[in-house]
């Protein structure tokens, strides 16, 4: 799939620009096995980059004029580069335009350039196609213009770039994960400081298993957006009441329960899932090093739980995709994924049962909402790299 994926993304490169690409990138989708919504909370999250991708075919285009051509979408993008660089209707090409808009305020070093690039990435199912994209193009332009640009800044300049020219106000998670993935390993990223720290992730005799509701409800954006409001309130009354605090990482279950009534209802509802899903990050790396499967899965179902009654991210759609495995031998654990609304469930499940899962699962989703549910087997793959041809 991968060799398909290059393959015919240099063919289209070739066929629209009548000659080869200088460079092939590959830049990931992720996971997050556990740590929802704690990103931009100062917690923990554990993502791992994952194998789909997003494939870029790049060129100098020896000139001033930009051609970014989305080849799934059969769409094109041209402009020159001394414009101005602003928002447009394209959501695709605001990605691009806002990494290239830092990228301008950094360096006089940028030429015209030439670009295709085709995903198999699957779009909206929460597995980061937007960070992918932020940061393909990023680590693009660092090699094509030798920018000096290390893999943190790619990660900060997609995520600002979603901050700026896309609107929505995401944490640092699915760039950094995107960029510093690798092999078989899951990232326990801090979120304050970018801190990180690679651990094990050899599944042995189990595999990750994504079911796609195939439903993204509108209000991703706003909800989202909402979220924050809400706890960054939350902390700031727990924070009148308890001044020694600096992050919610200071938080414990103990002091949220104590300042119940003084948050109100939907406050305490947000801080007490932060505060406890920062500590199931913890609690799931643990399990991760010491091959506890079993406990890795509870954790995922606690998260599923607290993601769907106590933030109120889930919707019907993905409550039922995890209530529908619940009963099942064969899955250790199983949760929404993302930012809500919508997406993915991701599921711990025994290897070998997948096929089986899949029909049962289809079968029922299918007389619930007469929608035709997708999978995915993912695999933990390396970062955002170029391909040696």
């Amino acid at each position: 799939m991968k060799k398909k994926l290059i393959q015919d993304t240099k063919s289209h490169f070739i066929q629209t620009f009548q000659n080869d690409a200088q460079y092939i990138f590959l830049s990931p989708g992720r996971i997050n096995i556990i740590g929802e919504h704690v990103d931009y909370n100062d917690g923990f999250v554990l993502p791992a980059a994952i194998n789909k991708y997003i494939c870029f075919a790049v060129s100098k285009s020896g000139s001033s004029k930009c051609t970014v051509i989305a080849k799934d979408l059969d769409e094109k993008h041209e402009f020159d580069l001394n414009d101005t660089l602003q928002p447009i209707d394209k959501m695709w090409a605001n990605y691009i335009l806002g990494v290239l808009h830092q990228l301008k305020e950094r360096t006089n070093n940028l030429e015209g350039f030439n670009i295709v690039f085709s995903s198999s990435i699957p779009m909206g199912a929460g597995l980061s196609s937007s960070a992918a994209l932020e940061c393909g193009f990023g680590y693009a332009m660092r090699k094509l213009f030798h920018l000096d640009l290390s893999k943190e800044d790619i990660a900060l300049i997609g995520q600002k770039s979603e901050h700026t020219f896309v609107g929505v106000n995401c944490g640092i998670m699915d760039q950094f994960a995107s960029v510093f993935g690798k092999k078989n390993k899951v990232i326990k990223l801090d979120c304050t400081t970018l801190e990180y720290e690679y651990h094990k992730a050899d599944f042995k005799n189990h595999s990750l298993l994504l079911l796609d509701s195939k439903v993204k409800h509108t209000h991703l954006t706003s909800g989202y957006n909402t979220r924050r409001e809400e706890v960054e309130q939350g902390f700031s009354i727990l924070k009148q009441q308890f001044p020694h605090i600096k992050s919610f990482r200071d938080c414990t279950e103990a002091m949220v329960l104590e300042t119940r009534e003084l948050l109100g209802e939907v406050h305490f509802k947000r801080c007490f899932f932060v505060v406890k899903e920062i500590q199931r990050v913890l609690d799931a790396v643990n399990a991760l090093e010491n091959s506890n499967f079993k406990k890795l899965g509870e954790l995922m179902c606690e998260t599923h739980e607290g993601l769907s009654k106590e933030y109120e991210v889930s919707c019907e759609e993905l409550d039922f995709l995890v209530d529908a495995v619940k009963n099942e031998k064969s899955v250790l654990g199983s949760r929404m994924m993302g930012g809500g609304f919508g997406g993915c469930s991701i599921n711990l499940v025994e290897k070998g049962s997948e096929k089986e899962i899949i029909k049962t699962v289809s079968e029922k989703y299918k007389e619930a909402f007469g929608i035709d549910l997708q999978s995915y087997k993912v695999k933990i793959s390396k970062g955002t790299s170029l391909y040696k041809k």
